[in-house]
């Protein structure tokens, strides 16, 4: 969820023309990670919890390169670029981790 407020809050300073296409496109996803994760969680069963982690991972790489081609637009400084793709890698490996955890668990 932290990383849907800082993408929130980044993409503020998007262009205004942008707001209807690649803010709300960035916002969505971002928005569908922890969304995601916690329908799975819900759903009650493993299979489902993997599903949904599957569904957040890809929201996860989908914002990553939106992020890539809001720096590539020069809408969002270099430095603040990588800091967010890092943070985003993170959220990939601690839903990798959550999809390793439930398959070790089913075998």
């Amino acid at each position: 969820m932290r990383l849907a407020v800082t993408v929130y809050s980044t993409s503020d300073s998007f262009p205004r023309d942008e707001r209807f296409c690649l803010t709300q496109q960035i916002r969505r996803a971002v928005v569908s990670i922890p969304s995601n994760i916690a329908e799975g969680r819900g759903r009650g069963t493993a299979r489902d919890y993997r599903q949904f982690l599957l569904r957040a991972r890809a929201s996860a790489f989908e914002v990553q390169t939106q992020l890539l081609i809001a720096a590539s637009l020069e809408y969002l400084a270099e430095t603040a670029a990588e800091e967010i793709i890092g943070a985003v890698e993170e959220v990939i490996r601690m839903i990798n981790g959550l999809i390793r955890y439930l398959d070790q668990r089913e075998q």
